[in-house]
């Protein structure tokens, strides 16, 4: 591994980023520390709804699809390996996404995708109408029809979190947790390490993984700082019979999502509110008309959780992976709808450039794309 002081590696923010870097860093034979400002695996990775879907998400930025496209291949083995290093099993699913239809107009649009899918040589299937109620019964008799994508699914990402931290330890990670006043600490040219109430921590690497809050990390210089931004989501859970919605199925204006322990997913608003994480009335009363206009059975179930995250989004919609034009400090933020997604193969690139230095797979995710010094050398 290309580093000095054994390998040594801070990593701000214990989120399921965070996490999947110091898992794959440690299973490297990295020493890895984790600091986190508040419940490792809570914020945007806890409230999410764990979807593994970069076709549904309609991605039409070919380097970011292929990213989600590599990555969701990966998503097996990952959570195997942190199943067999957690003793925790994470609940995976990748048995294809549904998409509803309730025009004609909606169904054109959905056949017109599966074409697109097909010449891609994405498994879509387009379902008619009588075909889309046996599919999924508790969708409303006015579905026009539906598309289901395979190989897409979802992952319980609040079960993952609680994995990923214990897989983590187990490979000897130390994870400090709730820490409160962390700065990084640089000098012209390199990073040197982070301070908190702690104390200081020297470190040949430090990873930005906050998520949604990178941008305001202490002491980082501003030629370093990443143009992070906060986007709102809420969500609800609804408690509902075993079976009801058997696969993760997007219905205009919202998606629902079937866990295992019997609650049923229902997301998720889009706003720019900046920190406010407030649950508010209207957002859930829009995601709730959205599901029972699908679904109205669903009208007789009880409201068990509602919540709201802030996703950390980027002026151009890609993720931050790679150098800064500090030495040493390095990002893995800014995944926005896509986190969850992108753990394992953001672990890997981090990873991977640790060891070798190898920038070239990072090109198109560079934090330097945003700014004037993007031609600049890196020291590494």
């Amino acid at each position: 591994m290309k580093t000095t002081a054994g390998g040594d590696v801070i990593i701000v923010g214990g989120g399921l980023i965070g996490l999947s870097i110091a898992f794959e860093l440690a299973g490297r034979g990295a020493t890895v520390r984790v600091y986190e400002r508040g419940e490792p695996a809570h914020a945007a990775s806890w409230a999410g709804a764990g979807m593994l879907a970069p076709y549904a998400e309609h991605i039409d930025d070919e380097a970011l699809l292929e990213l989600c496209r590599i990555s969701l291949e990966r998503y097996p083995l990952f959570a195997q390996q942190v199943s067999d290093a957690s003793d925790i099993r994470v609940d995976l699913a990748l048995d294809g996404i549904v998409e509803a239809a309730f025009s004609s107009e909606q169904l054109a649009a959905l056949d017109a995708f599966a074409r697109a899918l097909t010449v891609r040589g994405v498994a879509a299937q387009l379902l008619d109408r009588r075909e889309t109620i046996i599919a999924e019964p508790s969708l409303g008799k006015h579905a026009q029809g539906a598309l289901v994508v395979g190989g897409q699914g979802c992952v319980d990402n609040r079960r993952l979190g609680r994995a990923l931290l214990a897989a983590c330890r187990s490979r000897r990670v130390v994870v400090h947790a709730p820490v409160q006043a962390l700065a990084i600490e640089c000098d012209e040219r390199r990073v040197l390490g982070v301070r908190s109430e702690l104390g200081f921590a020297p470190a040949s690497w430090v990873i930005n993984a906050a998520g949604a809050w990178a941008a305001d990390i202490p002491g980082v210089p501003a030629q370093a700082r990443l143009p992070v931004t906060p986007v709102k989501g809420q969500m609800l859970a609804l408690a509902v019979p075993a079976g009801f919605l058997r696969r993760t199925t997007w219905v205009p204006g919202a998606y629902l999502v079937p866990r295992t322990d019997g609650r049923l997913l229902v997301g998720a608003t889009v706003e720019n509110a900046g920190f406010d994480q407030r649950v508010t009335a209207g957002a859930i009363h829009r995601l709730l008309d959205a599901a029972l206009a699908a679904a109205p059975s669903l009208g007789a179930f009880t409201v068990t959780e509602t919540w709201a995250g802030l996703r950390p989004a980027t002026p151009d919609g890609r993720p931050f992976i790679g150098p800064t034009t500090i030495g040493g400090l390095l990002a893995a933020t800014g995944h926005y709808r896509n986190g969850i997604l992108l753990a394992p193969v953001t672990a890997d690139l981090i990873a991977s450039f640790v060891e070798t230095g190898d920038v070239s797979p990072l090109a198109p995710f560079s934090p330097l794309r945003m700014s004037a010094s993007a031609g600049r050398s890196i020291s590494v």
